[in-house]
């Protein structure tokens, strides 16, 4: 079972300096319940359908699946999304081994930046740049799926 190992951190200072690359990501919810989503998601030129499933208990680990569709069928599921469409640029910084994915909000989460890092174990160490603020994970308000039904602009 394909499993997503990641820790999430607030972001404080300059960091778009660090990247390398970047790109808009539009993202939609099919089914936001915590037992499972179902998303997708437009990013660049390609789509996707991805599906997750519960957290464990740290909030650092849970099933994930993901699949490239068409952008045209992305498109159309789009429309059937809930509420609360999540627009955001996603910067790729690399830090050591690993890479952040930085992810600038806009819209209704506009001011809310996030960075990720996958990790092949939950105990697998990793690198703090200096513009990594608080640690995040497990926080069910930073979940994207959270924050199309209750923005950042609403805390």
């Amino acid at each position: 079972m394909p499993q997503e190992i990641e820790r999430k951190f607030l972001v404080k200072g300059d960091f778009k300096q660090y990247a390398y690359a970047h790109e808009q990501i539009v993202q939609g919810y099919l089914s936001s319940v915590s037992e499972r989503t179902v998303r997708i998601r437009i990013k660049g030129d390609k789509a996707f359908i991805t599906i997750k499933g519960i957290s464990n208990s740290s909030g650092v680990s849970r099933y994930e699946w993901e699949k490239e569709i068409a952008i045209d069928e992305a498109r159309e599921l789009m429309m059937l999304c809930e509420p609360g469409v999540i627009d955001k640029v996603r910067y790729l910084i690399k830090s050591g081994k690993h890479t952040y994915e930085v992810d600038e909000f806009r819209g209704d989460n506009e001011g809310l930046t996030v960075a990720e890092i996958e990790l092949a174990s939950e105990d697998e160490s990793f690198d703090c740049p200096g513009w990594l603020g608080e640690e995040v994970t497990g926080d069910l308000r930073y979940y994207n799926s959270a924050l199309s039904k209750k923005p950042y602009k609403d805390w």
